[in-house]
């Protein structure tokens, strides 16, 4: 089985008309809701998007088994106002929640939390226990910087202030998965933003007390772990000057997803973290849906056709990173998946 582990919804276009609603009227009309039925969520799934075919036909032809689904962080807005943010965002976790049990063996869902700058994430616990234990959501996207890049900054996430969302997704036995929304900047994309909270994400948590107070906390960092698999040696450097454990080997309190669409980028973050900790996803369909003009391939294809050549690694070691790693770590308890 392959389990793509970083996918995000494609939803129906009334969850985007709902969304410019609440902005435009700022709440003054009420919540309301995105009117999607059943049939419209079918038929997202079944639209070609992002210039190849429908999301359905793309998992087959990239051979994926079952996805888990979250919200597209892009459009998450969390640095509006907060009762937008939640509005909007428990509509997202909703439709997930309908598109999983529409499609039970292809697709579990990861649920968007209503996060903001300056808002505590205690205020995110209640929609995390309903997404959990209302809609049977395996995990949640965590944004490292609510205030999408705008200057209003958050804590890092090894500071305590985080800890009453820890504290809960421990209690819940549920994993979190590092991956920052919208940004505001005029300087970089929304998609260099990623990268670089990621980044500050990994040394912030492996430089904290986080994992020795919440030993069983289980985090999944998007995108290979930001740029950090690749400039361990700089903090390797560091730890090893004031005699701490080796930056690589705190390294291995997270897990890592492989959406990288490089070969070589894919083998450096095994040999650096260990496939043990790592994760298969591609984001399909999503930023690397694209033809590569060298090879006529889809950049989102990279990451299942470079693992399966890799003779460095076991026939074990793949099982691993394409399914067994993320039934450990979502407590998925499945069988042989069916396929889109």
């Amino acid at each position: 089985m392959v389990i793509d582990s970083h996918a995000h919804v494609t939803a129906p276009d009334s969850l985007y008309v709902y969304k410019a609603g609440i902005l435009a009227h700022r709440g003054a009309h009420g919540r309301g809701s995105t009117g999607a039925t059943d049939d419209d969520i079918v038929k997202a799934l079944n639209k070609p998007v992002f210039g190849g075919s429908s999301h359905l036909e793309q998992l087959k032809e990239a051979g994926i088994d079952m996805q888990l689904v979250s919200p597209r962080p892009y459009q998450l807005m969390h640095r509006e106002n907060n009762k937008l943010v939640t509005w909007y965002i428990e509509e997202t976790n909703n439709i997930i929640a309908r598109q999983c049990a529409l499609f039970p063996n292809v697709f579990h869902g990861l649920c968007g939390l209503p996060q903001g700058p300056g808002i505590s994430p205690k205020n995110c616990i209640p929609e995390l226990e309903r997404c959990v234990k209302e809609l049977g959501f395996v995990g949640c996207l965590i944004n490292p910087d609510p205030g999408e890049c705008s200057g209003v900054e958050t804590p890092p996430l090894g500071d305590r202030y985080w800890y009453p969302l820890y504290e809960k997704m421990v209690e819940l036995d549920i994993p979190g998965h590092i991956h920052s929304a919208g940004c505001c900047s005029e300087r970089l994309s929304y998609s260099l933003h990623f990268i670089n909270e990621e980044s500050i994400a990994v040394v912030s948590l492996l430089s904290s007390n986080v994992f020795k107070d919440f030993p069983a906390l289980k985090i999944l960092v998007s995108h290979g772990g930001g740029a950090i698999p690749y400039q361990f040696a700089r903090f390797e450097a560091s730890f090893l000057r004031r005699g701490n454990e080796r930056f690589q080997d705190r390294m291995r309190n997270l897990w890592y997803d492989t959406v990288l669409y490089s070969k070589d980028s894919l083998e450096l973050l095994f040999k650096t973290v260990g496939p043990d900790r790592c994760l298969f996803g591609t984001e399909r369909p999503g930023v690397g849906t694209v033809k590569d003009p060298r090879t006529g391939r889809w950049l989102d294809e990279t990451p299942r056709l470079a693992i399966e050549a890799m003779d460095f690694l076991s026939a074990a070691e793949k099982k691993l990173i394409f399914e067994e790693n993320a039934k450990k770590l979502f407590n998925l308890k499945i069988g042989q998946a069916s396929g889109a």
